[in-house]
């Protein structure tokens, strides 16, 4: 049970891409201080957020990292009946320049609007180290789980494998995209772009919002990607 738990809980944190951070509140010491913060997941397949060095969760993540995101399924009309998964974590800056210009191309795909934020307006990357994971699937269905992220084996080396299988899928598989878009019932409001790509999936951008749409079965090297690609657009 607890291997399905953790591949439940860990498609339910690719399938969003938002939630509740919650850190130490410095200015009301002992309270917790919750906002809410977009996120996607870096190499490691831990959660990647961009925060602006003034605001308050930057300020109590500084003084101490233990903090959490809570993650719930979007639009769910029961939130008791819903998934959700909350992340134990430490917060950690990513400082070394090529760790942030990784971070940067990754993020910016899935957020176009931040782009530059770090540069012009004094925001900072930040990952989400895990230490423990809550995942409650429904009524009578939580789990304490200690392993849940999956390394992404496309991102490594500063993601040129998947930037590169992206910037394919983008400029050459329009069509196919729309037709990944159609089999999904996605909205179609406009057109759809790849953001990402990951051993058992892959993000598709419609304006603003961000959509997973899972693999038949896992694949680990572009080859298989790419047959997996070709099959879904088939149908």
């Amino acid at each position: 049970m607890s291997a399905e738990a953790r591949k439940h809980a860990r498609q339910l944190l690719l399938k969003e891409y938002r939630g509740v951070l919650s850190t130490h509140s410095q200015a009301m010491p002992g309270f917790p201080f919750g906002s809410v913060v977009p996120y996607c997941l870096d190499a490691s397949g831990w959660p990647l957020i961009l925060i602006s060095r003034i605001a308050q969760h930057t300020r109590n993540l500084e003084a101490d990292g233990r903090c959490s995101l809570l993650v719930g399924e979007r639009a769910a009309e029961d939130v008791q009946a819903a998934g959700r998964l909350t992340l134990l974590a430490e917060a950690r800056q990513l400082d070394e320049p090529a760790a942030i210009e990784s971070a940067a191309q990754r993020y910016y795909r899935y957020f176009p609007e931040s782009r530059d934020y770090h540069r012009v307006h004094d925001f900072d990357f930040w990952v989400l180290e895990p230490v423990r994971w809550r995942y409650i699937g429904g009524f009578g269905a939580i789990h304490w789980l200690d392993d849940v992220a999956l390394a992404n084996p496309f991102a490594a080396e500063h993601g040129e494998v998947e930037r590169g299988m992206v910037e394919h899928m983008n400029e050459d598989h329009v069509a196919a995209i729309a037709r990944y878009v159609e089999q999904a019932g996605l909205p179609q409001s406009c057109a759809a772009q790849m953001a990402g790509v990951d051993s058992e999936g892959f993000h598709l951008r419609i304006g603003q919002a961000l959509h997973w749409l899972a693999f038949a079965h896992p694949c680990e090297t572009p080859m298989a990607v790419r047959q997996a690609l070709v099959a879904m657009a088939r149908g």
